[in-house]
């Protein structure tokens, strides 16, 4: 049974917390109290940021990124090789490689991985738009799949490559640098930006 407290605003704060992944309620209360322990205008620099977070971020029209213009700072980057696509599973994958400070091309985030386990089916992933973009775009000679080396990354990947097979883009994947069911943003920097520029075709390994 969950612990309620007298004050209804502590109750409410700590709810809302352990919505947060890995905040239990627990966590939410120690979270909560140290804010009440701090000066007001901490916890008002909070709320308010989250609030500005929420209202002012948007997705890129372009490559499904998040963005505060209609085109995320990469796409809209004119010293970007546009020309190469890298397909990731989300933005924190986008953080991941950015750090590694290989990779000068642009990206296309998917915004999930098939998982029909979970309900998780292409169409509800940004798949066709990636279909669209290299066929309409007339411009992309690479797309790059950079998704985990799990069983739902390894699906994703292959329906991919199928779709794109009508196409004449080549299809590359990461070099086996990333250890199998390995997320990549748990993936040291070294180790990723090496399977960027090792990486290899994706039909080499069907």
């Amino acid at each position: 049974m969950e612990q309620e407290y007298e004050s209804g605003l502590l109750e409410s704060a700590v709810t809302e917390l352990s919505r947060l992944p890995g905040v239990g309620r627990k966590t939410a209360l120690r979270l909560a109290l140290h804010l009440l322990r701090q000066d007001k205008s901490v916890g008002t620099a909070l709320g308010e940021s989250l609030i500005n977070l929420c209202n002012g971020i948007k997705y890129c029209s372009e490559c499904h990124n998040i963005s505060e213009d209609e085109l995320c700072p990469i796409c809209a980057n004119p010293m970007r090789d546009h020309r190469t696509v890298c397909v990731v599973e989300s933005v924190k994958d986008v953080m991941a490689i950015e750090n590694t400070r290989q990779y000068q091309g642009v990206y296309h985030v998917l915004g999930g991985l098939i998982s029909p386990i979970d309900g998780v089916g292409p169409d509800q992933l940004q798949i066709d738009s990636l279909v669209e973009r290299v066929k309409n775009g007339g411009n992309v000679d690479e797309v790059i799949i950079a998704l985990s080396a799990t069983m739902e990354g390894e699906t994703t990947g292959f329906y991919i490559f199928r779709r794109l097979g009508e196409t004449d883009v080549k299809v590359t994947q990461l070099a086996r640098g990333v250890a199998v069911g390995n997320d990549l943003e748990y993936t040291d920097e070294i180790t990723l930006g090496r399977s960027l520029t090792g990486r290899t075709l994706f039909s080499d390994s069907i």
